[in-house]
C-alpha cells in the first residue's frame, strides 16, 4: 500500500482502492506487482536490500508470487514453505500459487528440511519425528490413528452429547509441562463466538484476533454517540469482550437510578454510564468501558479489541475524526504490529498458524482437513491435545 502511494503515477492505480471499510487488497497487489515488473523502482530496491527471503511462501497469492518474482529479477531472492501448511486460499480473487506449478518450476528446489528442530530443542524429537510421519500419512491422503500416537499426544475422546463442552473446557485448562509455558487452543475457524465462549470459560485466555479487528469497527459504524440506546450499545459490546458485565443488572440500575427511586447510591460503573448520558463525549465511553472492567470477577478476553477500541475512542475526543473512521485507522495500524503471544491464547488454525507454544489443544480435530490438521497439531513443542469423536483422522 505505502510503494504504490508513493508512486502513484507509476502504479497507475485508482486511488479508491487505498480507501474504505475495506481496501481492495487485490487490486492493491496487482499495481505493487506491475509496478516493480516495469522496472521503475529497480535502482530504489537494488540500493535498499542486498537479498530478498520470504517465510511461509506457500500462503503466497498468485499476484503475491508475480510480486516476488519481479523482486527476484532485481537481487537475489530465497523462498521457504511447507505445501502442507497452505490454508489461506479463501480468496477467489486471487488464489494461492500452485506450489509445483509455477513456484517450484520458477525457484526450483535448494534443499528440503527434514529434522524436528523446534521439538529436538524441547527435549521431545521422538514427538518431532511422529508429526514428520503424520505430515507424511496426511500428505498422501492416509488417516492417522492417534491411538498409535507418541505419549506426548493426548486424544480427548468426544461422543455427540451435551458433555463434549465440558470435555473441551478440560482440555483447554490443560497445563504447560514446563514453567511459564505457554498454550494455544485451536477452534473452529468458522465459528468466532465459538473461540471467544471458549475463551470466556477458560481462566487467563484471551483470543487471538483477526487483522479485520471486525466487531470494533462494526461497533464503530453503528455506534450512535447521540443515540436514545447508546448506553445500551456500550454494554452489548462490552459483553463481548470481557466476562461479569452484567448488563440486565446495569440496565436495571439505570432505569431505577434516572427515575430517581434508587434506595442505593450507583457505584463507580452506574456513575460512569450517568456521566456518559449527562455528557456525550468518546471519553466519557472509554470511561464506562473503563469502569466496567474494573468490576469485581471482571476479565477482558479480547484485549486486542479492547485496547484498540480504547485508543480509538481518546483519538476521537483529541483530534475529533469520527469514530467509524478511527477504527478503521486503528485496524490498519494493528495490521503493522507484530502480535506478541500470551500464556493462553484461543483462535483457529487461520490465526494461529505461525505462533508456537509448548502445548497444542485441537478442540474439533474432526472438522479438519488434512492441511488445517497437520498445521494445528505442530503448533506445540512439547504436548499436543486433540478432540475428536475418533481417533482416525485426516
Amino acid at each position: 500500500m505505502r510503494l504504490i502511494k508513493t508512486f502513484p503515477m507509476r502504479s497507475g492505480h485508482d486511488p479508491a482502492i487505498l480507501e474504505g471499510r475495506v481496501p481492495g487488497y487485490v487490486a492493491i497487489r496487482r499495481a505493487a506487482a506491475e509496478l516493480i515488473a516495469s522496472g521503475h523502482v529497480s535502482d530504489v530496491i537494488q540500493a535498499s536490500y542486498a537479498r530478498l527471503l520470504v517465510d511461509e511462501y506457500q500462503d503466497c497469492s498468485v499476484l503475491q508470487h508475480q510480486l516476488v518474482a519481479a523482486i527476484s529479477a532485481t537481487i537475489p531472492t530465497v523462498v521457504v514453505g511447507d505445501p502442507m501448511q497452505a490454508i489461506f486460499g479463501f480468496d477467489r480473487n486471487d488464489p494461492l500459487a500452485g506450489w509445483h506449478t509455477p513456484v517450484l518450476n520458477y525457484f526450483g528446489v535448494a534443499g528440503t528440511l527434514a529434522d524436528p528442530w523446534r521439538w529436538r530443542n524441547a527435549g521431545t524429537e521422538t514427538f518431532g519425528q511422529w508429526l514428520l510421519y503424520a505430515r507424511g500419512e496426511l500428505e498422501a491422503g492416509r488417516k492417522i490413528d492417534l491411538r498409535q500416537a507418541v505419549p506426548e499426544v493426548r486424544w480427548i475422546q468426544l461422543d455427540g452429547s451435551q458433555q463434549d463442552h465440558q470435555r473441551q473446557l478440560s482440555a483447554c485448562q490443560t497445563r504447560s509441562p514446563v514453567t511459564d509455558g505457554s498454550v494455544l487452543i485451536i477452534g473452529d475457524s468458522r465459528n468466532p463466538s465459538g473461540q471467544q465462549r471458549f475463551a470466556a470459560q477458560t481462566p487467563g485466555a484471551v483470543t487471538v484476533e483477526a487483522v479485520d479487528l471486525r466487531d470494533l469497527v462494526s461497533f464503530a459504524e453503528a455506534f450512535d454517540l447521540k443515540g436514545a440506546d447508546a448506553t445500551a450499545q456500550i454494554l452489548e459490546f462490552a459483553q463481548k469482550l470481557m466476562t461479569n458485565v452484567g448488563a440486565a443488572e446495569v440496565t436495571r440500575r439505570l432505569d431505577v437510578l434516572r427515575r430517581g427511586q434508587a434506595r442505593k447510591e450507583p457505584n463507580d460503573v452506574e456513575q460512569a454510564a450517568l456521566a456518559f448520558e449527562g455528557e456525550r463525549r468518546f471519553s466519557r465511553v472509554a470511561d464506562f468501558l473503563s469502569e466496567l472492567n474494573r468490576q469485581t470477577g471482571a476479565r477482558v478476553f479480547r484485549p486486542a479489541v479492547f485496547r484498540a477500541c480504547m485508543q480509538a475512542l481518546q483519538r476521537c475526543d483529541r483530534d475529533g475524526t469520527p469514530f467509524a473512521d478511527t477504527a478503521i485507522a486503528m485496524r490498519e495500524e494493528y495490521r503493522l504490529v507484530g502480535r506478541s503471544l500470551p500464556r493462553r491464547a484461543v483462535g483457529s488454525t487461520l490465526l494461529l498458524k505461525g505462533l508456537e507454544a509448548d502445548v497444542a489443544v485441537v478442540l474439533g480435530a474432526d472438522d479438519l482437513d488434512a492441511r488445517h490438521l497437520y498445521v494445528a497439531m505442530t503448533r506445540g513443542s512439547r504436548q499436543l491435545v486433540i478432540c475428536s469423536r475418533t481417533p482416525l483422522l485426516g
